[in-house]
């Protein structure tokens, strides 16, 4: 059976409530794999994903999250745009727009072109299950296991409580924010053993 690449029909602006949260590892999503069965929620897609998160060129794009999802290597892609985040009791609430296109790698060269820096890169490998009218997703990423919970406001908290997750320890930060604090823990960690090394060499 083809995978599907992508669980969610394009749109244009909505908003988007979620929470997310960090996990142990690979025993935490088997877990959720179980309760969400137990919900009777369906498997919608298994995919990978190449996120390059922009930085505009002016004071006005640096305030939207703008960023490029590439599907399972190309050539289709998804474009999104998010507005600030607010959280009400744990749940992060953004307004979203978001389009398909055709060619991501095109769309990256046009938005280069335009001025955007590319501010992080990060790749995720996901699985979509659906219950109810939320969305759950369950995210491996080279810095840790994550899930998160997406759907409406009213019930996105009851959702997570049902899997044994409690919206007051959710993550405020979104992916790309923890994609560049990994990489500047990891840059600081090289940088302090590069003396040790030089002088075990010595």
């Amino acid at each position: 059976m083809a995978r599907k690449h992508h669980h969610r029909q394009p749109r244009d602006r909505s908003i988007e409530s979620e929470l997310k949260f960090r996990l142990s590892g690979s025993r935490d999503h088997a877990r959720l794999r179980a309760a969400l069965r137990k919900l009777g929620a369906r498997r919608e897609g298994v995919y990978d994903e190449e996120n390059y998160r922009f930085q505009g060129p002016g004071k006005t794009t640096r305030r939207t999250t703008l960023r490029l999802r590439v599907l399972d290597g190309g050539p289709r892609g998804v474009l999104t745009a998010k507005g600030p985040a607010q959280f009400f009791s744990g749940v992060k609430v953004r307004e979203e727009t978001e389009v398909q296109v055709a060619d991501a790698h095109a769309t990256l060269d046009l938005f280069t072109m335009l001025g955007f820096q590319i501010l992080v890169i990060y790749r995720k490998h996901r699985t979509v299950f659906v219950v109810e009218n939320v969305n759950v997703t369950l995210d491996v990423l080279e810095f840790g296991h994550f899930v998160e919970v997406e759907g409406p406001l009213e019930t996105v908290p009851g959702i997570a409580r049902s899997l044994g997750l409690d919206p007051e320890h959710a993550l405020k930060d979104s992916y790309s924010v923890l994609a560049r604090k990994f990489e500047t823990a990891r840059k600081k960690s090289a940088k302090k053993a590069q003396p040790a090394t030089a002088a075990a060499s010595a």
